[in-house]
């Protein structure tokens, strides 16, 4: 079975992305496409290096946007790390608006109809510009979203507690930005409620604010100390990839256009979803308080502001 893979962007993130999938197998053929030629023939170069000591054998070609039609899942990840130095995603927003509309034609030109997973910031937004661009099918165009914030969160509650990431549930959900929240209300550990083990166990006693500030804050921790970050978001780009190919049915944050969901419509915010062959085939709603849910609604909001500043912002050329 072909399971092909296109990768836009060749930066810190996508030549994560790529070497992610590659060393797990999970496409059988990669194409890579970037603005600078040279950086292409380079990283295509240097991951074919890799190949003989991976564990799967995968077809890496250099190519452009009309060789993306036949792929069955793009991962874009076109972006300007340094406009990120001020922590804030939004201000990569000029930036990547303008080259996502710039080449979004192209992408719909070459014929593709398989599924786009958006890493490219502001998340939410270029996510939704992408779906107005390119037109596909509900659930074939999402975002990594509050994903990688939610392993964030999870990371933080792990160390704490000394319990598996593996054996927490918990979500960062809304913007992948600075007015997301943690839904305290819905974390569990084995199935058991935070709510039942903070009153006996003072592992489970957090301190709510402060980690999920450092969920909120830890790109930028990363950031400071090596001008990108990497692994973590190429390995939860490269999980849903793997979900849509394999067709695992995994539910993982991601950044989704909702229609009716918690009360809100035509907006992309990170939000637990079920990823299959189809892309993403639900959405899952938390059973969230109502002060959560007021929370949410203003996140969301933030995040209808900024698409609507991106609408605004011209192609590149």
């Amino acid at each position: 079975m072909k399971k092909k893979v296109g990768i836009i962007g060749l930066g810190h993130v996508g030549a994560h992305v790529a070497y992610s999938l590659i060393i797990q197998g999970i496409p059988n053929e990669l194409v890579l496409v970037d603005p600078k030629e040279g950086k292409v023939a380079s990283e295509t170069q240097d991951l074919r290096d890799a190949l003989m000591y991976c564990p799967h054998t995968v077809t890496i070609t250099p190519g452009t946007y009309a060789d993306l039609g036949d792929c069955d899942v793009i991962v874009n990840c076109i972006g300007d790390i340094t406009l990120c130095a001020t922590g804030n995603r939004l201000d990569e927003m000029n930036y990547t608006a303008a080259q996502v509309k710039s080449y979004a034609k192209k992408v719909k030109a070459s014929g593709f109809k398989g599924y786009i997973v958006n890493i490219t910031n502001p998340c939410d937004v270029i996510t939704d510009l992408l779906a107005k661009e390119i037109g596909l099918p509900k659930g074939h165009i999402f975002g990594t979203g509050t994903g990688l914030d939610t392993s964030r969160l999870v990371s933080q509650l792990s160390q704490q507690t000394g319990v598996a990431h593996q054996s927490i549930s918990a979500y960062m959900i809304g913007e992948h930005g600075a007015s997301q929240m943690a839904a305290w209300s819905c974390v569990s550990f084995g199935g058991v409620p935070l709510s039942v083990l903070e009153k006996t166990d003072a592992r489970f006693a957090f301190d709510k604010p402060e980690l999920q500030k450092k969920a909120i804050g830890g790109g930028w921790v990363t950031y400071s100390g090596k001008g990108c970050t990497e692994y973590g978001i190429c390995s939860t780009a490269a999980r849903m990839v793997r979900c849509i190919l394999n067709d695992e049915k995994r539910i993982m944050p991601a950044s989704f256009a909702l229609d009716g969901e918690y009360g809100e419509h035509d907006v992309f915010v990170g939000v637990p979803c079920l990823i299959g062959k189809n892309g993403v085939e639900r959405v899952l709603e938390l059973p969230l308080t109502e002060a959560e849910k007021a929370d949410f609604h203003r996140c969301c909001d933030d995040v209808r502001k900024n698409i609507a500043t991106a609408a605004t912002i011209p192609a590149a050329e």
